[in-house]
C-alpha cells in the first residue's frame, strides 16, 4: 500500500513539473532583458503605420505583434518583421544581440533608406533563417555573416537599380563557406561582379543548398561551386552577362525543379543532355543567343510546365516541338514561350493533348498554314500571342468553341481572315484584342464586340473596315482604355470619345469635318486622353481652343491634315506634353508665346506649314528637353539663335527650306547628345502596352525621307540647314558632333574651307554641301569617314586632288562636278593639269572657249536685277511681300551662280 501511493505521488509530481513547463509562457511573462532589448530595437525604428503599438509597457513580449516566444523556455525565438504597405525604416539597433536564442528574423520588405547591413547581425549565432531582402539595403554585405554557421535560409535578395548598377555589393565570398548548413541562398540585386574570379575558380559554395538565386548580380561567368550541388532543385543565374555555352555539368542536377539562364548571352546549341533534367518543371532560356534546333530529348521532360525560350536564334518545325511534348503520357505543359525565333512549319492539328495549356506564345517566327481547328479544344487557354507570323486562311467562330477561359489573343501581322456571323456570342470576355492587318468578314466592326464587357484595349489597325463608326461602338467603348483603328477606310466626322479612353489612334484614314466638336462637346469633363493620334486624315479647319481640359497629353499628332489658323492658346495648358506633331498642314502665324509652358516636349515638328517670324529665343531656353525640332519648309527668317544651343538633348535639327540668314552659331558643341554615346541620350518610350511603335520622326538624309519609330528614334543624330540663305564660314566646332550620321549644308552661301578635323565626325554616313561658295581642297581628313555612302560637294569652289580613299573613291562622279577638282573618281588625271584643273564646261565641250557667253549670262542676270528692284521696290515696304520677294530673289541668285560655275 506504502509503494503504491509513493509511486502515485511520483507520477503527480512529475506531471505536476510537465504541465509547469510545459504551460511556463501561460504565466512567465517574457525574459526582462530581452523586453527591454525590444524596446530599444523598437525606439531606433521609424514606424508611421504604428505596426508595433502593442511593444509598449512592462506586458508579455511573447504576444507582442511579430514576436514568437518559445513555448518551453520563454526565450524569444523569433522575429515576423516583414513589411509591405506598412513597412518600417530608420536604425537597427545592436540590443537584438540580447536575444541570444534568437532562430529567426525577417525584416524584408521594408525600407532601410540606404544603410549597410549591421555588421554585429553576424553574432546572431542561433540563427537560422535570416531575410533581408527588398527593404533598400546598400553597400558592402559584411563578412561576418560567415559566422552564422547554424543558418539555413540567407535572404538578401534586393531589387537592383538597373541591370547595371546593384546595392549590394561583395568584394569577396569567402565567407559564404563558413555557412555549412545552408540551404536557401538568394543573393539577387548583389554586384558580385568584383568576386566573379572567385566565382568561377572555386567550390566553396556550401553543397547543401536547395534554393540558389544569383539573378542581377553582374556575374561574367557561372560559379564553378554549383556543379558540386548536388542536391539543387532551384537556380536562377537570370539578368547577368554570362556568355558562354551551356554547361554540361548544369545537365547533371537531376534534382532540378526550376532553372533560369535568362537575359544572358548564352549560345550555342542546346545539348541533348537536356533530356536527364527529368525533375525539372520551370526552365527559362529566354532572352539568349541559344541556336539550333530544340533537342529531341526535350519530349523526357514529362514533369515540364512552364518552358520559356524566346528571344534566340532557335529553328526548326514547330509541329515536332509539340510532337516532343505529346510522347509523355500526360502533357503538363501550362506555359509556352517560343517568340522571336526563326521556327517555321505548320502548327500541329494535334494539339487537343494540351489540355492544360494557359499560355501560348509563337510571336514573331516564321509559321505558317492555317490555325488548326484544334486550336478551339484548348479549353484552359488565357493567353495567346502568335504575332508576326506568316499564318494564312480563315479563322471562324469554330477557333473559338471551347476557350471560355481566353482574356488575351494577339495575332496582329497575319494573313488571316475572321469570318463571324452577325449573332454570334462569344464563350469568352477578352481584356485586350489585337487583330491588326487581319481581313474581317464583313468589313466592319464586328457586332459581338459589344458582349465583351471586359475589353480595355482593342487593336484593330489595317482591317480594311469601311464606313462610319457606328454609334453602338462609342456607347461599348466606356470601358475601353486603349484603342487603335488607324490605317482603315473610315469617313465622315470624328466620333465622340468616352472620358475613361487614354490612347486613341485614328490616324490614315479618311475621317474629314472640323475638329470643334471632337475637342469641345462636353468640355466640362476632364478626360483621360494620353495619347491621340488623328494623322494623314482629311480633317480641316482651325485646331480649336478647347484643351484645358485635355491637360493629361502626352502624344498629340494631328499631322497630315488640311488645318489652317494659329497655334490655339489653350495648348499653353498641356504641361504634360512631350510629342507635338502638326507637319504638312496649313498652319501660319508666328510661333506663340504659350507653347513655351509645354517644358517636357522632347518631340516638336512644325514642318511643311506656313510659319513665318523668327525662331524664338524661348526654344532654347524653355524647351530644354527637346530632342527633335523640325521646323522645315515654312517661312522663318533671321539668324539662328544661339540660345538654341542650350539644348543638350537635341538629337534632330531640321531648320531646311527657310529664309534663315546670318552665320551658323559657334556654339554647337553644346548639342551633348550629339558629342555622346547612345546610351546615355534621352529615351523614346512608346505610348503604352507596347502594341504598337506609336512615336516617330521624319529625317531627311540622303536624298530621301525616312520615318524613324520610336525604338530606332533613339539612335538617330541628323543637322539639316539646306536651302536657306546662311552665309560665313562652316564652324570649327561643329566637327565635334563626333556622333552626327547625316549633315546637310547645301544651297546656302557658305563660304571658306571645309573645316580640316571634319575627319572626326567618324559616324558621318551622308553629308552634302553642295551649292555653296566653299574654297580650297578638300580636307584630307575626309578619308576617315569609312561610313560615308552620301557625299555630295558640287558646285563650290573646291580645287586640288581628291583624298584617296575607299569610300570617296567608290562615289559617283556627281559628287564633285562643279568644281576645280582632279584625281578618282573624276576622270581628270591630277598629273596632266600642270597646276590647273579645267572647268565643267571644258570637261564636257571639249575645251571650247565660253568665257564670253559667261559675261553675256552675268550681264543679263544683273541687268534683270536691276530693273526688278526699280520696278517692285515699293512692294517690299510691305512685310509678307519682302519675305516672299527675299525666297524668289534667293533662288534667282542661286540659279544664275550655278550657271556661273558650270562655264567658269
Amino acid at each position: 500500500m506504502g509503494s503504491t501511493v509513493v509511486r502515485f505521488l511520483s507520477i503527480a509530481t512529475l506531471f505536476t513539473i510537465c504541465l509547469l513547463l510545459c504551460n511556463a509562457n501561460l504565466s512567465a511573462p517574457c525574459k526582462q532583458n530581452e523586453r527591454q532589448a525590444l524596446l530599444m530595437f523598437k525606439h531606433d525604428l521609424e514606424d508611421p503605420s504604428n505596426r508595433l503599438s502593442s511593444w509598449v509597457g512592462k506586458g508579455d513580449c511573447c504576444n507582442w505583434t511579430g514576436v514568437v516566444c518559445d513555448n518551453l523556455t520563454v526565450h524569444v525565438r523569433e522575429l515576423h518583421l516583414a513589411g509591405h504597405v506598412d513597412m518600417l525604416s530608420g536604425k537597427i539597433n545592436q540590443s537584438l544581440l540580447n536575444l541570444k536564442h534568437l532562430t529567426y528574423l525577417d525584416l524584408s520588405n521594408n525600407d532601410f533608406q540606404g544603410m549597410q547591413i549591421p555588421s554585429f547581425l553576424g553574432s546572431l549565432k542561433s540563427l537560422r533563417y535570416l531575410n533581408l531582402s527588398h527593404s533598400w539595403f546598400v553597400g558592402l554585405i559584411p563578412h561576418q555573416l560567415g559566422n552564422l554557421t547554424s543558418l539555413q535560409v540567407l535572404d538578401l535578395g534586393n531589387p537592383p537599380y538597373s541591370e547595371i548598377y546593384s546595392l549590394l555589393e561583395v568584394e569577396s565570398l569567402q565567407w559564404i563557406s563558413g555557412l555549412s548548413q545552408l540551404q536557401h541562398l538568394d543573393m539577387s540585386g548583389a554586384n558580385l561582379s568584383k568576386a566573379s574570379d572567385w566565382l568561377r575558380v572555386t567550390n566553396t559554395l556550401p553543397s547543401l543548398v536547395e534554393n540558389l538565386d544569383m539573378s542581377f548580380c553582374g556575374l561574367y561567368h557561372i560559379p564553378g561551386g554549383i556543379a558540386n550541388m548536388t542536391n539543387l532543385k532551384f537556380l536562377n543565374l537570370g539578368y547577368n552577362s554570362i556568355s558562354s555555352t551551356i554547361p554540361k555539368w548544369l545537365y547533371r542536377l537531376s534534382h532540378l525543379q526550376s532553372l533560369s539562364l535568362s537575359y544572358n548571352s548564352f549560345h550555342g546549341e542546346i545539348s541533348s543532355s537536356l533530356g536527364n533534367l527529368t525533375s525539372i518543371v520551370n526552365l527559362d532560356l529566354s532572352f539568349n543567343q541559344v541556336a539550333g534546333n530544340i533537342p529531341n530529348s526535350l519530349g523526357n521532360l514529362c514533369k515540364l510546365t512552364t518552358l520559356d525560350m524566346s528571344e534566340n536564334n532557335l529553328n526548326g518545325s514547330v509541329s515536332e516541338i509539340f510532337e516532343r511534348f505529346s510522347r509523355c503520357s500526360s502533357v503538363q505543359i501550362e506555359s509556352l514561350s517560343l517568340s522571336w525565333n526563326n521556327l517555321s512549319g505548320h502548327l500541329t492539328d494535334k494539339l487537343d493533348h494540351f489540355e492544360k495549356l494557359r499560355l501560348l506564345d509563337l510571336a514573331n517566327n516564321s509559321i505558317s498554314g492555317p490555325l488548326p481547328p484544334s486550336f478551339g479544344n484548348l479549353s484552359c487557354l488565357e493567353v495567346v500571342t502568335i504575332d508576326d507570323n506568316n499564318f494564312t486562311g480563315v479563322v471562324s467562330q469554330l477557333h473559338f468553341t471551347n476557350l471560355t477561359k481566353l482574356v488575351r489573343f494577339e495575332a496582329s501581322g497575319n494573313s488571316l481572315t475572321l469570318e463571324t456571323t452577325p449573332h454570334w456570342l462569344p464563350p469568352f470576355q477578352l481584356k485586350i484584342l489585337v487583330l491588326n492587318s487581319w481581313h474581317l468578314e464583313p468589313s466592319e466592326l464586328p457586332m459581338w464586340l459589344q458582349s465583351q464587357t471586359q475589353l480595355q484595349l482593342l487593336s484593330m489597325s489595317n482591317t480594311r473596315i469601311s464606313g462610319t463608326i457606328m454609334t453602338w461602338f462609342w456607347n461599348f467603348s466606356s470601358q475601353l482604355t486603349y484603342i487603335d483603328l488607324s490605317e482603315n477606310k473610315f469617313y465622315g466626322s470624328l466620333p465622340l470619345v468616352s472620358s475613361t479612353v487614354d490612347t486613341l489612334d485614328l490616324s490614315n484614314s479618311s475621317f474629314s469635318g472640323t475638329l470643334f466638336h471632337f475637342f469641345c462637346n462636353n468640355n466640362s469633363e476632364p478626360k483621360a486622353l494620353f495619347a491621340l493620334h488623328l494623322g494623314n486624315n482629311l480633317l480641316s479647319g482651325k485646331i480649336p481652343d478647347c484643351f484645358r481640359n485635355w491637360k493629361n497629353l502626352v502624344h498629340l499628332n494631328l499631322e497630315s491634315n488640311n488645318l489652317i489658323g494659329n497655334i490655339p492658346r489653350s495648348l499653353g495648358y498641356l504641361i504634360f506634353l512631350e510629342y507635338l506633331h502638326l507637319r504638312n498642314n496649313h498652319l501660319h502665324g508666328e510661333l506663340p508665346p504659350y507653347l513655351k509652358k509645354c517644358t517636357e516636349l522632347t518631340i516638336l515638328d512644325l514642318s511643311y506649314n506656313k510659319f513665318l517670324g523668327k525662331i524664338p529665343m524661348w526654344i532654347g531656353t524653355s524647351l530644354s528637353n527637346l530632342a527633335v525640332l523640325s521646323l522645315r519648309s515654312n517661312q522663318f527668317h533671321g539668324h539662328i539663335p544661339y540660345k538654341l544651343c542650350n539644348l543638350t538633348y537635341l538629337q534632330i535639327l531640321d531648320l531646311a527650306h527657310n529664309n534663315l540668314s546670318g552665320r551658323m552659331p559657334r556654339c554647337l558643341y553644346n548639342f551633348t547628345a550629339m558629342t555622346t554615346p547612345d546610351d546615355t541620350r534621352l529615351g523614346f518610350d512608346p505610348v503604352i502596352y507596347g502594341v504598337g511603335q506609336r512615336e516617330n520622326a521624319n529625317v531627311v538624309t540622303k536624298g530621301r525621307v525616312v520615318k524613324y519609330g520610336n525604338i530606332l528614334l533613339s539612335l538617330v543624330i541628323s543637322l539639316d540647314l539646306s536651302d536657306n540663305i546662311i552665309s560665313g564660314e562652316i564652324p570649327e566646332e561643329l566637327t565635334s558632333l563626333i556622333y552626327l550620321q547625316s549633315v546637310n549644308l547645301s544651297y546656302n552661301l557658305l563660304s571658306g574651307r571645309i573645316p580640316p578635323k571634319i575627319g572626326d565626325m567618324r559616324r558621318l554616313e551622308s553629308l552634302d554641301l553642295s551649292m555653296n561658295q566653299l574654297c580650297g581642297q578638300i580636307a584630307p581628313s575626309m578619308s576617315s569617314l569609312t561610313f560615308l555612302s552620301a557625299l555630295n560637294l558640287s558646285y563650290n569652289n573646291l580645287t586640288g586632288e581628291i583624298p584617296k580613299s575607299t569610300q570617296l573613291q567608290s562615289l559617283d562622279q556627281s559628287s564633285f562636278i562643279g568644281n576645280k577638282l582632279c584625281g578618282p573618281p573624276l576622270e581628270v588625271n591630277c598629273s596632266n593639269t600642270n597646276g590647273t584643273v579645267p572647268s565643267v564646261a571644258d570637261q564636257k565641250h571639249g575645251g571650247s572657249d565660253l568665257l564670253e557667253d559667261g559675261w553675256f549670262y552675268l550681264s543679263l542676270g544683273l541687268g534683270f536685277l536691276f530693273g526688278f528692284w526699280s520696278v517692285l521696290g515699293s512692294l517690299l515696304l510691305n512685310l509678307p511681300w519682302s519675305i516672299v520677294f527675299s525666297r524668289f530673289q534667293n533662288s534667282i541668285v542661286k540659279k544664275l551662280y550655278g550657271v556661273i560655275v558650270e562655264y567658269f
